[in-house]
C-alpha cells in the first residue's frame, strides 16, 4: 500500500503549494486516525478536498489512546507548552503528521484523552475546554495564523468566543474569522455555569447576558451559534428543519435569529476510500460496467461469511448504523416479522441501545439463515455489506446528512430512506413511469409507510428487472464526492473573508 504519510519538509518538496487561504479545521475526531461517527468522515475528507483546490488546510484533534495505538510511530513531536484556562494549568504536547497533503495536529494530555472511549465522561466539559484552549494556544506556539478557524460540534463550540475574549490584546487572533458546523444538534455540550470561571477562564457576563445561557447552565454549542461569523450544517433540508421547534432541539430561536448566516451544505464521501473498483476488502471488484457480476460474487461470499443461505436471486437488505431511536430502528424491530415475510435476507451491523440490540439478536435466532446481526462495528464488514446488499435501509427519524446512503449508491446498492435532512437531499425516489430516481423513500415517520416502501422495492427487484438495473446505474452515476460541496465551502470562505 502506498505510504500516505509525509513529513512537513516532504510535503513542501512534493509540490503541495497553497494558492488559496489558510483554514484550521478543529474537530474531536477525524479519519484516517479515529472515528465514532460521521464527523470523522467529514473531518477526514473535506480538508483533503479543499487542499486539492489550493488551500492550506490543517486539522487538529486530541491525541486519543486509539490514535496512539495505531499511529504513534508516524507522528512527529513538535513540543510542549503549559495551557492555562480558568483553574486549569496543564501541559499540552503537540504532534503532527501529513496525510494526502493535509497537515494534522494532535494534542496530547494523558489524563484527559488517553481513555477507552472518546466521549461520555463526567468531566467532558473540562476535557474539551482544555482542548479548545490548547488549540488556540497552538496557533501562537507554531506561529501559523489561519484566516479561518472552522470548528465542529459542541466539543469545539467555545472556540469563537474564547478566541475573541481570551486573546483580546492580540490583533492576530482578532483577525481570524470563524465558521461553526452543526453535525448533530441533539448533542449540545450543556454544563453548569461554574464551568465559566473554572475551566474556560470566562467571566459570568456571558451567562448574565444570555448569549451562552441554556436553562440554568451554559451550552458549548450555543456559544458557537452565537459567536461564529458563519454557521453551517450538513444538508439544506436539515438547515431548514432546525429552524423549527420540532427539529431545533430548543436552539431553534437562536438559529432563526442567525438564519441569514446559516448555510446547509450536503456532505460527500471519500471516493478513493469508498470505491468498489479498488476496494481491497471485497472478494470481487467492479464498476458501473460490470456491477451485476461483481455484486453477485460479493453477495455469495457475504452469505457464506455470515451464515446466510446462499441465494443469489433473493434480495439482501443491509443496515449499517448506530442502533438508536434517532435511526428509526424501532420501526424496523416492531415490524420484523412482516419484513422477513417478504422473502428477503437481512444483514445488520451496529450497536447501541440494549432494546434494539436484543431485538436484532432475537431476529437472528428466529430467522436462522435468513437474517444475521453483527453486534459492534467492523469497518471491513461494513464495506462488504455495502457491496453485497441490494437495498440499504435508513429509516431515520431525523438525519442531518447521512453517509450510509452515499456509500450505498457508490456501491450500487439502492438506499431506502425516510425523507428527512440529508436523506431527502441526496436520494431521489424511484418514479416507475419515467424511470427516474436513485433509490426509494417515504415521508411519514411511521412503520406502515416504511413497510409499504420496502414491499414495493422488493416487488421491483423481483418483477421489474429493467427498472431495477436502471436505478442501480443511476445510483452509481450519482456524484457523491466532495467536489461540489467543497466548492460551496470555498464560496462561503470567500464571502466571509472578501477574497
Amino acid at each position: 500500500m502506498k505510504n500516505r504519510y509525509t513529513s512537513r519538509e516532504e510535503t513542501v518538496s512534493k509540490g503541495y503549494k497553497y494558492m488559496g487561504r489558510s483554514i484550521l479545521f478543529v474537530a474531536s475526531e477525524a479519519l484516517p486516525f479515529v472515528k465514532t461517527g460521521g464527523l470523522a468522515d467529514v473531518a477526514g475528507a473535506l480538508p483533503k478536498a479543499l487542499a486539492a483546490r489550493g488551500h492550506d488546510v490543517r486539522v487538529v484533534v486530541p491525541l486519543y489512546s486509539k490514535v496512539i495505538e495505531k499511529h504513534y510511530d508516524k507522528l512527529e513531536r513538535i513540543g510542549t507548552i503549559q495551557v492555562h484556562s480558568g483553574w486549569i494549568d496543564q501541559p499540552a504536547t503537540y504532534y503532527t503528521a501529513t496525510v494526502d497533503g493535509v497537515v494534522y495536529y494532535f494534542i496530547e494530555h494523558q489524563f484527559y484523552f488517553e481513555r477507552p472511549a472518546l466521549y461520555g465522561y463526567e468531566d467532558d466539559g473540562e476535557r474539551f475546554a482544555f482542548f479548545q484552549r490548547a488549540v488556540l494556544d497552538m496557533i501562537y506556539f507554531i506561529n501559523w495564523w489561519p484566516n479561518i478557524i472552522h470548528s465542529n460540534d459542541w466539543q469545539c463550540g467555545m472556540i469563537p468566543l474564547m478566541c475573541h475574549a481570551c486573546y483580546a490584546s492580540d490583533y492576530r487572533y482578532q483577525m481570524i474569522k470563524h465558521v461553526y458546523t452543526i453535525h448533530n444538534l441533539a448533542f449540545q455540550g450543556n454544563f453548569g455555569v461554574d464551568m465559566l470561571p473554572s475551566c474556560l477562564g470566562l467571566p459570568y457576563i456571558y451567562f448574565d447576558d444570555g448569549s451562552i445561557r441554556f436553562d440554568t447552565g451554559i451550552s458549548f454549542m450555543k456559544a458557537g451559534l452565537v459567536y461564529a461569523d458563519k454557521i453551517t450544517t450538513v444538508s439544506p433540508t436539515y438547515a431548514n428543519e432546525i429552524l423549527t421547534a420540532s427539529y431545533g432541539e430548543r436552539m431553534d430561536q437562536v438559529l432563526r435569529y442567525r438564519k441569514g448566516d446559516l448555510w446547509g451544505i450536503v456532505n460527500g464521501i471519500d471516493t478513493v476510500e469508498w470505491d468498489p473498483k479498488t476496494d481491497k476488502r471485497l472478494v470481487a471488484n467492479y464498476d458501473i460496467n460490470d456491477w451485476k457480476e461483481g455484486k453477485a460474487k460479493n453477495k455469495e461470499a457475504l452469505q457464506k461469511e455470515l451464515g446466510l443461505e446462499v441465494c443469489p436471486d433473493k434480495p439482501l437488505i443491509g443496515l449499517v448504523s448506530r442502533l438508536t431511536n434517532q435511526k428509526g430502528v424501532y420501526m424496523i424491530t416492531d415490524r420484523i416479522r412482516e419484513i422477513m415475510g417478504m422473502d428477503v435476507q437481512f444483514a445488520v451491523l451496529g450497536s447501541g441501545e440494549d432494546n434494539a440490540e436484543n431485538a436484532f439478536k432475537w431476529m437472528e435466532n428466529e430467522y436462522k439463515g435468513k437474517a444475521v446481526f453483527y453486534c459492534g462495528y467492523n469497518e471491513d464488514l461494513a464495506h462488504r455489506i455495502y457491496a453485497s446488499s441490494d437495498i440499504f435501509l435508513m429509516p431515520s427519524l431525523y438525519e442531518p446528512c447521512g453517509i450510509g446512503q452515499l456509500n450505498a449508491m457508490r456501491y450500487g446498492t439502492l438506499p431506502l430512506v425516510r425523507e428527512t435532512g440529508g436523506l431527502k437531499d441526496t436520494v431521489q425516489p424511484y418514479n416507475q413511469y419515467t424511470g427516474e430516481g436513485n433509490g426509494f423513500s417515504f415521508w411519514a415517520a411511521n412503520a406502515d409507510d416504511m413497510v409499504y416502501t420496502i414491499r414495493w422495492a422488493v416487488e421491483q427487484y423481483y418483477h421489474n428487472k429493467a427498472g431495477w438495473e436502471g436505478l442501480v446505474n443511476t445510483a452509481m452515476n450519482t456524484d457523491v464526492s466532495w467536489e461540489k460541496s467543497a466548492a460551496v465551502y470555498e464560496q462561503l470562505y470567500y464571502q466571509l473573508c472578501n477574497w
